[in-house]
């Protein structure tokens, strides 16, 4: 029997359990992964939105990463929301000795609208992009990035998620430097149950390439499992709810 690939997710808790360290660790686990977690912060949220955040200390949080990768090892990390600048330079310095693929979701805002990132702690994704294998940002996120124009000329590899655009198409857009940008398109689901998106793609994405696969491919298998994911909700919360990770096709 193949061992499967070790994945470890560095992110917030979602206390009702449709996004952050949740939706990643059930994600990796349907599509065959073995879940680790550093927990980065406490969220007190659901579907209607967050309420109360607290941050770890950054020294529990590298504590956490060395534990996982000490003794069980890593084949790929997820990225998710930080808390504090101090906490996005420790996991920098962590990522730096570590070679193998990690998918960073630059997360600010939750779904909910609810605000995950201040000015420092974003100024602090600077050295995660350079670190990471790929970046996902939606669509506010990117332009607080400061758009394409200023991902290409950083030189990193990073996935335009379109959901948060107007339309009947969804377009994400993956651009890998030196390339054409490489348009994936599809219609749009027409659901409220959204929360947790972005989460389950980069945690998906992060397990198929521990799998060994090839970024674009990763990419587009995991927009499938997201897509399947939305259809199978379960219809919980009375705002944006969760998706059905279980039910889901990977």
């Amino acid at each position: 029997m193949t061992a499967p690939p070790r994945i470890l997710t560095i992110a917030g808790s979602d206390s009702s359990g449709g996004a952050g360290i949740q939706a990643d660790l059930k994600t990796i686990t349907v599509l065959g992964g073995y879940a680790m977690s550093a927990i980065t912060a406490i969220t007190a949220q659901n579907t209607l939105g967050v309420t109360m955040v607290e941050a770890l200390s950054p020294a529990m949080v590298a504590a956490q990463i060395d534990a996982c990768t000490s003794d069980i090892g890593v084949d790929a990390v997820k990225i998710g929301m930080l808390g504090s600048p101090e906490i996005a330079a420790v996991v920098a310095d962590r990522l730096a000795a570590l070679a193998v693929p990690v998918v960073f979701d630059p997360v600010m805002i939750a779904t909910s609208g609810a605000a995950l990132a201040d000015a420092a702690t974003i100024a602090g994704f600077e050295r995660l992009m350079q670190l990471a294998t790929l970046t996902t940002p939606n669509v506010p996120e990117l332009e607080a990035l400061g758009g394409h124009e200023a991902m290409q000329a950083r030189g990193v590899a990073y996935l335009a998620k379109g959901g948060d655009a107007e339309g009947e198409r969804v377009e994400d857009v993956l651009v890998l430097p030196g390339e054409e940008p490489h348009v994936m398109a599809a219609t749009r689901i027409h659901t409220r149950h959204t929360h947790g998106t972005g989460c389950t793609l980069s945690s998906a994405i992060a397990t198929y390439l521990g799998k060994g696969m090839a970024l674009p491919e990763a990419v587009d298998r995991a927009r499938l499992f997201v897509r399947s994911a939305l259809r199978a909700a379960p219809g919980f919360g009375q705002g944006s709810g969760p998706l059905g990770h279980a039910e889901a096709r990977g």
